[in-house]
């Protein structure tokens, strides 16, 4: 490891959210070119740094730092530098020039100990004297507070975060009680409170590393989608996750629910937020469940007319499709490919527009409303954009994913319709339906639609599939195939995926194809030349219109890595193209990208002539796909143009939301829907490689699906049906509130 010691000229670049920054440094009077993560810098500040040179591909030697100690000037000219460079408020070169000239090798102690003698000086009120002085004792505050953060192994980003939020008394809540950092301090979850209280010297089995524990089990079990935990898992997961004993753990989930921090329900232990959205949700869908008069005579007047108006003929499911829409507050549309749900969907709008009623429709994702409206012909919005994101803030009681302060419509100012149509619904998580019912108003009707077939939402909650099974909801199962959706056999195999029976590959087909390849690195030769040269002329599109569909993230196969080469490939570096370098990625203009967290507090706007905008809002959300447009460098500004022509400014050190999308993750292909996809498969985790992962990959491509890789994998995945078991309860929500 080498060791530089210096002072920093200028930074070239930052990324405010998480420090990392790029700067010109000054050592022994040469510039070297420093990356790594800065919570806290200036211009002028000195430095002594640790870390190694490296070779970067595309902008050559740079100091990569590890570790750094902050030093204080050690002569005049230091000094004047460091004062006059910013870092204070108020203080320009000319001032900190004769600063210095005055109090000389004695300037830094005379402005923390003595600061009204800076009063002295023409141009220096006692007010700023103070003032100057109180700004330089926060940052010896905060460095004092790093460096005994940094003995507990914090990170200097975090130490910040910790400082920011508690200030002078960190010290004694890292000495009494580290874990109340885990839930006050957002960014420090229990693992690194866990490591502090170790080395603080707190015991194992104490009563605050237990219960923070418990709390984080049920966190950490809703970020896989679970909202709650048998009583037994819960209490043998933490036990492994803290190294106690089980029967030490028992008592504290009692305690937690005492003190209104848990709610347990035969067996099921939940956070109090999630329990109160599943019962809430439950309630609200019961209250939609109201039964309207209409005579079957009224009803086949109806659909005959909707017939002609429409040129369609109606099977027997779809008419009741219709019949039960119009007689119930709520129904649930659920299909497979092929079997008529947008067919369905545009019966249904006609019968309430001739029925004289409002109807909005909406769906969770951008690409999902846009097939939407393409499919019906009417309007449709994404849910959170027809709830009106306000770009509020979560409030420090809120889990991640909370959704009370986000949406201007809600229970107090509902929307205004009369009937709801939402596609997509295995996509809704119970945080966002709990919002979409709370702006549902009373007396109006809801229509569900989705696929419980496939994967479930991202986020906690298993919304669909636990209406459907409570049984206490109307619902319509369309199950046939319709003569055009039969002749494309992505829809006939999707069938037979689903229901287990086995894909012929013999690649006589039209639109199903699967390219026998068993090593990583010839898949990837296999599919760049499959996406470059063979499929944008067969299926009529450019060849970053087709979606790579993989099940992991990392391995060869990965997103990480195929985007990598897929980048390369599709959007090679260019003399006329700018880029720009965050963390360990470089965003290039044309890249396909994806927004990776719901940011509600991010503008976009849809640009007109002369760049007057024609539209404008707040939120962008995880999972919305769009390319770099611009990247101005003089603006530090990065733009992405999502659908519907939402262009977005992203600042250039706050790129940490954004990934490449030439590759994607199956789940986050969840509502999209593609020209062509191409999903490469070799082994991999067993919970993973399954029936459902496999159907909605392959229901993802509207034009051609190209699998390339091991068949035995393909045909494992068909047979797999173990799914990961995803504990949720608005189910038993549902039932519950029904009987009573």
């Amino acid at each position: 490891m080498e060791e530089i010691k210096g002072y920093v000229d200028h930074i070239i670049f930052r990324n405010a959210t998480n420090g990392y920054t790029v700067m010109n440094f000054v050592a022994d009077g040469l510039d070297v070119t420093v990356t790594g993560a800065f919570p806290e810098i200036a211009e002028g500040e000195n430095y002594i740094l640790q870390g190694e040179v490296v070779d970067h591909p595309t902008y050559g030697e740079q100091f990569k730092m590890t570790t750094y100690v902050v030093t204080a000037p050690e002569d005049e000219e230091a000094m004047k530098r460091y004062l006059g460079s910013g870092a204070i408020k108020g203080l320009g070169p000319a001032l900190a020039s004769r600063i210095v000239k005055k109090f000389k090798k004695d300037t830094f102690r005379i402005v923390e100990e003595e600061p009204e003698r800076l009063a002295e000086i023409k141009g220096i009120s006692q007010r700023m004297a103070m003032e100057i002085s109180d700004q330089m004792m926060e940052k010896k505050d905060l460095r004092d507070a790093m460096v005994f953060l940094g003995k507990y192994g914090i990170s200097t980003s975090l130490a910040v975060k910790i400082y920011n939020h508690y200030g002078p008394t960190l010290y004694k809540i890292i000495e009494e009680n580290p874990y109340r950092m885990a839930e006050e301090v957002r960014g420090i979850g229990f693992k690194i409170a866990d490591e502090i209280a170790t080395r603080v010297g707190i015991h194992t089995d104490s009563d605050f590393r237990i219960q923070s524990g418990l709390i984080y089990t049920l966190n950490m079990a809703s970020a896989s989608g679970n909202t709650y935990l048998p009583r037994e898992m819960l209490v043998r997961t933490c036990a492994n996750l803290l190294g106690v004993k089980p029967e030490y753990i028992e008592p504290h989930v009692d305690n937690l629910e005492v003190d209104r921090k848990l709610i347990i329900r035969e067996g099921e232990v939940y956070t109090r937020s999630f329990y109160k959205m599943e019962e809430q949700s439950a309630d609200m869908l019961l209250q939609l469940c109201r039964q309207y008069e209409v005579t079957d005579g009224e009803l086949a007047t109806d659909i005959a007319r909707i017939e002609e108006e429409e040129e369609i003929q109606l099977d027997e499911k779809q008419c009741l499709a219709i019949e039960t829409a119009a007689r119930n507050g709520i129904m649930v549309l659920t299909g497979g490919p092929g079997t008529g749900k947008t067919t369905t969907i545009r019966a249904v709008i006609r019968y309430f527009e001739n029925e004289n009623m409002d109807i909005m429709l909406a769906a969770p994702t951008g690409r999902a409303t846009k097939r939407m409206s393409e499919t019906t012909g009417y309007e449709a919005r994404t849910i959170h954009r027809m709830l009106e994101v306000s770009g509020g803030m979560m409030d420090d009681n809120e889990l991640p994913g909370e959704h009370r302060s986000m949406f201007a419509k809600n229970n107090d100012n509902p929307l205004e319709a009369d009937v709801f149509i939402i596609d997509e619904v295995s996509m809704v998580d119970i945080p966002l339906f709990h919002a979409l019912l709370k702006a549902i108003p009373e007396g109006a009707k809801l229509i569900l639609v989705g696929d419980v077939n496939q994967l479930p939402s991202v986020g906690p909650g298993n919304v669909l599939r636990d209406i459907i099974e409570s049984e206490k909801i109307p619902v319509v199962v369309l199950d046939k195939i319709f003569r055009q959706a039969s002749e494309s056999d992505i829809v006939v195999n999707a069938h037979k995926i689903n229901n287990g029976e086995m894909v012929s590959l013999d690649n006589n087909s039209k639109d199903f194809f699967f390219l026998k390849r068993n090593r990583g690195d010839i898949i990837i030769s296999v599919m760049l030349s499959v996406i470059l040269k063979k499929l944008p002329p067969y299926v009529g599109t450019d060849p970053k219109e087709i979606q790579v569909l993989t099940p992991t993230r990392k391995g060869i196969l990965g997103v990480d890595k195929l985007n990598e080469v897929l980048q390369e490939n599709l959007n090679p570096p260019d003399e006329h193209k700018a880029e720009v370098q965050s963390g360990d990625r470089i965003f290039r203009e044309g890249d396909k990208v994806m927004q990776i967290k719901n940011n509600y507090q991010m503008e976009w706007e849809v640009p007109g002539k002369y760049n007057i905008p024609l539209d404008s809002g707040l939120g962008v959300f995880n999972g919305d796909t769009g390319y770099i447009k611009r990247i101005d460098s003089f603006a530090k500004l990065l733009i992405v143009e999502y659908d519907e022509g939402r262009c977005v400014k992203y600042p250039l050190n706050g790129l940490d939301e954004l990934e490449l999308a030439y590759a994607i993750t199956i789940h986050k292909s969840q509502g999209s829907e593609y020209p062509a996809v191409v999903i490469p498969l070799i082994q991999g985790p067993t919970k993973l490689m399954n029936r459902n992962l496999l159907y909605t990959a392959v229901t993802r491509a509207k034009k051609c699906v190209m699998l390339i890789g091991d068949d035995q994998v393909f045909q494992n995945m068909i047979g797999n049906t173990t799914e990961q078991r995803r504990y949720s309860g608005l189910r038993d929500r549902i039932i519950e509130i029904d009987e009573k």
